[in-house]
C-alpha cells in the first residue's frame, strides 16, 4: 500500500506533515511517498530514526497556498506537491493520497487529474463528527456549495452510506435527509424531490431529520448540498472551541471553580477524546476515480497519521468499487432519474 502525501500542505506544513507521515509509517503496514520541496522534506527526515520504515521522497518544484484560488492552482501550478500526489494515483505509482492544504484546490486538483467514478454526476466531501452515540457521516460538506439537484443527493447518500459501511463499519446504516421538519412534505424543492428517491433505493432511509438529530444520533448519514454541509460544519467547529473557551475561562475565575472542574476531570476527558477530530482521519472525496483524504488545515501530527491511515482503509475496503456497484444497481432498478451531466464539466 502505497500513500501519496502532501508534505507542504496545511498550516503546520512541512514539519507537523513529515512528523505524521513518519508516525504512520511506523504503525501500519504502507509506504509513505511524502511530496514536496524535496531538500526541505529530506533535511527535516534527518531528525528522526527511520529504521526499517519505507518514506521515498518525490520532489515537487510549487506549492499551494491555503487561500489561492482553486482555478489559478489548476492552471498555474501544475508541479504543485497535490497535482503530483494526485498524478502519482493517476499512474498508479500510488495508491492514495493526503493533503491538509487547500481545500477547493485539492477537490479541483483531484477531478482534474483523476476524474470521476462511473454513474457519479457530483462528487462529494465527506465529513465524520460525533454524535452523543458515536459518529455521524456528514455529506455534502463543501465539495457542491449551490445548484444541487434531488438526484445529487441520492447520490451522496449511496455513497454515504458505503462509507459508513467500509469504513465506520456500520452494518446497515442509517439514512437521514436534512430537512427543516420530520414531515415528508416539508422542505425546498431539491430535498421534497430527494425523498421519494431515497425512499425507493436500496439503503436503509429514515426520512427527513432536523438539525438537532445530526448529533443525537439518530442517523448514521445525513445528507444535504455543500452549501448548508459546510456551514454547519464551520459551525460546529465553532461551537466546539467556544466550549471549551469557556471551560477554560470559568476554571480561572475562582478556587472553587478550579475545585469543581477538577473533580470532573474524568468525564472533561472522555468528552474531548470524543470530540477529537483526530481520530476521524480527515474528510474523503467520494466519487472521485481514486482516494483522496483532506485534513484539517491545523491538523496535528496524530491527525495526520490518522489521514493516512483512512487513506489505507479506504483502499483496502474497496470503497470505490462498492460505491459503483451501489449507484450502478439503482440506476437498473430505475430508482434514479437520467443520469445528469455536471454543469462543471
Amino acid at each position: 500500500m502505497r500513500i501519496a502525501v502532501d508534505a507542504m500542505g496545511g498550516d503546520k506544513a512541512p514539519e507537523i506533515v513529515v512528523e505524521g507521515a513518519v508516525l504512520a509509517a511506523r504503525e501500519y503496514p504502507i509506504d509513505v511517498l511524502l511530496v514536496g520541496t524535496q531538500t526541505t522534506v529530506e533535511e527535516l527526515l534527518q531528525n528522526y530514526d527511520l529504521g526499517k520504515i519505507k518514506i521515498q521522497v518525490i520532489n515537487a518544484s510549487q506549492y499551494v497556498l491555503m487561500g489561492e484560488p482553486a482555478q489559478d492552482v489548476v492552471r498555474k501550478k501544475k508541479d504543485s506537491s497535490m497535482h503530483v500526489c494526485a498524478r502519482l494515483i493517476k499512474t498508479g505509482q500510488a495508491d492514495a493520497m493526503v493533503t491538509a492544504g487547500n481545500t477547493a484546490a485539492a477537490l479541483a486538483i483531484s477531478r482534474s487529474i483523476l476524474g470521476k467514478l462511473k454513474g457519479v454526476s457530483r462528487p462529494s466531501l465527506a465529513m465524520v463528527i460525533p454524535n452523543s452515540i458515536d459518529a455521524t457521516v456528514l455529506l455534502d460538506v463543501g465539495a457542491n456549495a449551490g445548484n444541487c439537484k434531488s438526484q445529487h443527493l441520492l447520490e451522496f447518500a449511496l455513497m454515504g452510506s458505503i462509507y459508513s459501511q467500509k469504513i465506520l463499519k456500520k452494518d446497515n446504516p442509517r439514512i437521514g435527509l436534512l430537512s427543516v421538519g420530520e414531515e415528508k412534505t416539508k422542505g425546498t424543492s431539491v430535498t421534497l424531490g430527494a425523498f421519494p428517491l431515497l425512499e425507493s433505493a436500496s439503503i436503509n432511509f429514515i426520512g427527513n431529520i432536523e438539525g438537532n438529530d445530526i448529533v443525537n444520533g439518530t442517523a448514521d448519514v445525513v445528507v444535504c448540498d455543500g452549501f448548508v454541509g459546510n456551514a454547519i460544519l464551520k459551525f460546529a467547529e465553532g461551537a466546539s472551541r467556544m466550549f471549551f473557551d469557556v471551560i477554560r475561562a470559568e476554571f480561572k475565575k475562582s478556587l472553587k471553580a478550579q475545585l469543581g472542574i477538577l473533580l470532573a476531570k474524568n468525564a472533561l476527558k472522555a468528552f474531548t477524546r470524543k470530540l477529537d477530530y483526530e481520530q476521524y482521519g480527515g474528510a474523503p472525496i467520494l466519487g472521485i476515480n481514486g482516494a483522496c483524504i483532506i485534513g484539517h488545515g491545523k491538523s496535528s501530527a496524530n491527525a495526520v497519521k490518522s489521514a493516512i491511515r483512512v487513506a489505507s482503509e479506504f483502499v483496502s475496503f474497496n470503497v470505490n468499487v462498492s460505491i459503483e456497484k451501489s449507484l450502478k444497481e439503482t440506476r437498473e432498478q430505475n430508482l434514479s432519474i437520467e443520469l445528469l451531466e455536471d454543469e462543471e464539466d
